[in-house]
C-alpha cells in the first residue's frame, strides 16, 4: 500500500482532503520530495487544490507553493479568495510574492495586496515597480542593515534579540549605511568576531563595496557574478540608497526562466508556461494563437509551388498542400514536445505515464486538428472551388495534427525511459514521422475521391 502512495501521491492526498484532517495532510506532505509535492498537487482537481490551500495554515500553504513554478502557482491560486492568497503570500519571501503578483492581472494583484498587512503590502509594491529582469526586480528585501555609528556590540545584541526572525534571512553579509540609507560599506560575519565589542562599524567594514543599480539588466548582473565570486551584491538607487540585495542564484534562476520562455516561444507556446493541469481551452488557445499565424506563413511559402500548378495534372495540385500539412503538423507536435520536456524537468510527469500524457494531448490534438483542418480546407476550397479538395486537405491536416500532438507528448517520455536524451532526439524524430504520416493521409484520402478532384 505504501508503494502506491509513492507512485500516485495525489490519490492519497485526495483521500486526506475528504477527511479534512489538517495535521494528517501536513504530515503526508512532509514525507514528499518537492517534485512529488508539485506532482501531487498539480493532479488534484481545481476544487481540491482550493480546498488544500484553504485547509492548510498559511505558512504550510506557502511551503507547498515554494515547490511550484510561478505559472503553475498562479493557476493553483486562481480560485482562492484574495484574503486567503494574501495570508499565504505574507509567508513567502517578498521578492517571490512580488514575482507571483506580477504574473496576475493588475486588478487581481491589487485586490490581494489590499488584503495584506500594511508593511508587507508596502514592500511588495516597492518591488513591483521594477521590471522583473532587472536588479530591482530580482533583489530580496530581507537583509541586515546597520548605521555606521553603531558598534560591534550593537550588532551582536540585535542578532541575538532577533535570532528567530533573522533565521529565515539569507545572511551572508551585513550592510552599513548612513542616516539617509546611503550605502557606506559591507561587513562579513567574521568581521564581528575578532574586533573589540566597542569598535565602530565604520572601522571594520569594507569601504567602497561593490554595488549594482536597481535598473541594471539581467545580462549585466550575470556578467558581474561571473567576474566576482560573491554571495550577494547590494542594490542601490540613483542616490546610492540601499534598496535590497541580489543573490547569484536569483540571477541564474531568472536566466534559466528566460531561456525556457524563449524555448517555448520558438516551439509556439504563446502566453507563458503551459502545464497539462491547466484548463483544456486555455492550453488549446495558447497553441492555436501561434499555429494560426504559422499557417498563413506556410500559405505564402506554398504560393511559390502554386505558380507552376497550371502545367501539372489535376491531381498534382495536392503537391501544393503536402508540405503545408506536414509542416503544420510538425509545429503542433513540437509544442507537445516542449510541454513534455518542461514537465519532465520539473518532475510533474513521469516517463511511465505514457497513457496519461497521450489522453491529455489527444484532447488538444482533436480541437487544434479540427480548427486547423477547417482553416486549411477552406483555403483549398476558396482557391480551387472544389469541395472534395478542401475535404481531402482539411481531413489530412486534422488527422496528422492529432497524430503529431499525441506523438509529440509521448516521444520525450519514451526516449527518457530508453535513457536517450529527449532534447536532442524528439524534434527530429517527430518531424520525420509527421512528414510520412502527412503524405500518407493526403494521398490516401485523395485516392478515394480521385475522380472528383
Amino acid at each position: 500500500m505504501e508503494t502506491n502512495v509513492l507512485e500516485n501521491p495525489w490519490e492519497k492526498l485526495s483521500e486526506y482532503l475528504v477527511t479534512g484532517d489538517q495535521q494528517q495532510i501536513i504530515d503526508f506532505l512532509d514525507t514528499l520530495t518537492p517534485s512529488d509535492t508539485a506532482l501531487a498537487v498539480s493532479r488534484l482537481s481545481d476544487d481540491e487544490q482550493s480546498r488544500l490551500l484553504t485547509l492548510l495554515r498559511p505558512e504550510n500553504a506557502a511551503e507547498v507553493l515554494e515547490d511550484f513554478s510561478d505559472a503553475l502557482t498562479v493557476d493553483v491560486i486562481g480560485e482562492l479568495e484574495p484574503s486567503t492568497v494574501a495570508s499565504i503570500f505574507e509567508e513567502l519571501d517578498r521578492d517571490h510574492a512580488a514575482d507571483l503578483l506580477g504574473e496576475l492581472d493588475e486588478e487581481d494583484a491589487n485586490s490581494i495586496i489590499d488584503e495584506m498587512a500594511p508593511q508587507d503590502a508596502e514592500e511588495v509594491r516597492a518591488l513591483l515597480q521594477y521590471a522583473p529582469d532587472t536588479a530591482g526586480g530580482l533583489m530580496i528585501s530581507e537583509f541586515l542593515e546597520y548605521r555606521s555609528g553603531q558598534t560591534v556590540q550593537d550588532v551582536l545584541n540585535d542578532l541575538q534579540a532577533n535570532r528567530e526572525k533573522y533565521a529565515d534571512y539569507d545572511v551572508q553579509y551585513l550592510y552599513v549605511t548612513d542616516d539617509k540609507k546611503r550605502l557606506q560599506g559591507v561587513l562579513r560575519m567574521r568581521d564581528l568576531l575578532f574586533p573589540d565589542r566597542s569598535t565602530k562599524l565604520d572601522q571594520v567594514m569594507i569601504t567602497k563595496p561593490f554595488m549594482v543599480n536597481v535598473e541594471d539588466s539581467l545580462d549585466k548582473l550575470r556578467n558581474f557574478f561571473e567576474d566576482h565570486n560573491l554571495f550577494g551584491v547590494p542594490v542601490v538607487d540613483s542616490e546610492l540608497c540601499l534598496q535590497g540585495v541580489v543573490l547569484p542564484e536569483a540571477v541564474e534562476e531568472a536566466k534559466k526562466k528566460k531561456s525556457i520562455h524563449q524555448f517555448l516561444g520558438f516551439s509556439g507556446i504563446i502566453g507563458g508556461e503551459e502545464f497539462r493541469s491547466m484548463p483544456l481551452m486555455v492550453r488549446s488557445g495558447r497553441r492555436l494563437s501561434w499555429l494560426s499565424l504559422n499557417i498563413i506563413l506556410n500559405i505564402i511559402a506554398a504560393s511559390v509551388i502554386a505558380m507552376y500548378q497550371d502545367i501539372l495534372a489535376a491531381a498534382i495540385v495536392l503537391a501544393v498542400f503536402l508540405p503545408m500539412v506536414s509542416d503544420m503538423s510538425g509545429c503542433s507536435g513540437n509544442q507537445a514536445v516542449a510541454v513534455s520536456m518542461r514537465e519532465l524537468s520539473l518532475g510533474l510527469v513521469r516517463p511511465v505515464e505514457l497513457f496519461w500524457v497521450l489522453t491529455k494531448e489527444a484532447s488538444v490534438g482533436v480541437i487544434n486538428g479540427i480548427s486547423l483542418g477547417c482553416l486549411l480546407g477552406a483555403v483549398a476550397y476558396l482557391w480551387k472551388g472544389n469541395f472534395f479538395l478542401g475535404l481531402v486537405v482539411g481531413g489530412a491536416m486534422a488527422m496528422n495534427t492529432l497524430v503529431a500532438v499525441s506523438l509529440g507528448g509521448t516521444i520525450p517520455l519514451l526516449l527518457k525511459r530508453l535513457k536517450l536524451d529527449p532534447a536532442l532526439v524528439s524534434s527530429p524524430l517527430l518531424t520525420t514521422v509527421t512528414d510520412m504520416c502527412g503524405f500518407f493521409f493526403v494521398l490516401s484520402f485523395a485516392s478515394l475521391v480521385l475522380e472528383k478532384l
